[in-house]
């Protein structure tokens, strides 16, 4: 039953895998058996990540911003290692406004790192993933695709948009030997966070009030999850969107 978890000779793609959730899912994927590539901005944060992940890590510098680069991306890979079978989406940027003083340039960099920057990836990677009948892609969605949270309307949008695109590409592509899910991860421990809830205790309780296991995730839980969704133990779950948050998105 183990192997039916492991990643062995697979080669994932994944961005912001530097730090956060994106190093979570990197790590779990390399212990998993997979070849894991980290794609991010800062190659200070990079080099760390791989020595941090081990001998199957690689990384190369890219802002998924630009999105005319993402076939150059996706052709060294390749050149590198031979095959994409899985990618993850997980780069992302927050903004925390009022919706009335959010600016049209400001809304259009949320859509574009987090839609617009998962979809030029996808583009480029499915040739090789459909010729083969062979892939996965994940996006990393959020909470706040799935109820309501104030002063987030820009990455509420385009979380939004992630999961409409998970659930059209599911259907587009399952023919074609590619599955597509989504994790929406609950309130995940990490510095940032931390930060943010220790100076406002009443946020910190109502954060946990309404997570039946009265508790915050690691970064951990949602690279379990994504080892989940890419291995042959998800070969049969495409279209999901999965809400990995201690129960926070049924908690009362």
């Amino acid at each position: 039953m183990t192997s039916t978890f492991r990643l062995d000779h697979r080669v994932a793609l994944i961005t912001g895998g530097g730090t956060g959730l994106g190093l979570g899912i990197a790590t779990a994927m390399a212990q998993a058996g997979a070849t894991v590539v980290i794609a991010g901005r800062r190659l200070e944060m990079l080099t760390q990540a791989v020595a941090s992940i081990g001998p199957n890590a690689d990384a190369i510098v890219h802002d998924v911003d630009q999105t005319e680069l993402a076939p150059a991306l996706v052709a060294e890979i390749l050149r590198r290692h031979g095959r994409i079978d899985i990618l993850v989406n997980n780069a992302g940027i927050h903004l925390k406004k009022p919706v009335q003083d959010i600016t049209e340039a400001e809304f259009s960099r949320v859509i574009s790192t987090h839609v617009l920057g998962a979809h030029a990836l996808a583009r480029a990677c499915l040739p090789d993933m459909t010729a083969r009948k062979d892939g996965v892609v994940i996006n990393i969605a959020s909470m706040a695709a799935i109820f309501g949270i104030p002063l987030v309307t820009a990455y509420s949008a385009a979380k939004c948009a992630l999961v409409g695109m998970t659930r059209t590409m599911a259907v587009e592509l399952g023919t074609q030997g590619v599955r597509v899910n989504a994790i929406a991860p609950g309130w995940i421990d990490s510095e940032m966070m931390r930060k943010a809830v220790d100076s406002d205790p009443d946020r910190k309780r109502k954060i946990l009030g309404r997570t039946p296991l009265n508790r915050f995730g690691a970064a951990s839980d949602i690279g379990a999850a994504a080892v989940y969704l890419a291995s042959p133990a998800g070969s049969f779950v495409t279209g999901v969107v999965l809400p990995v948050d201690g129960g926070a998105s049924i908690g009362f």
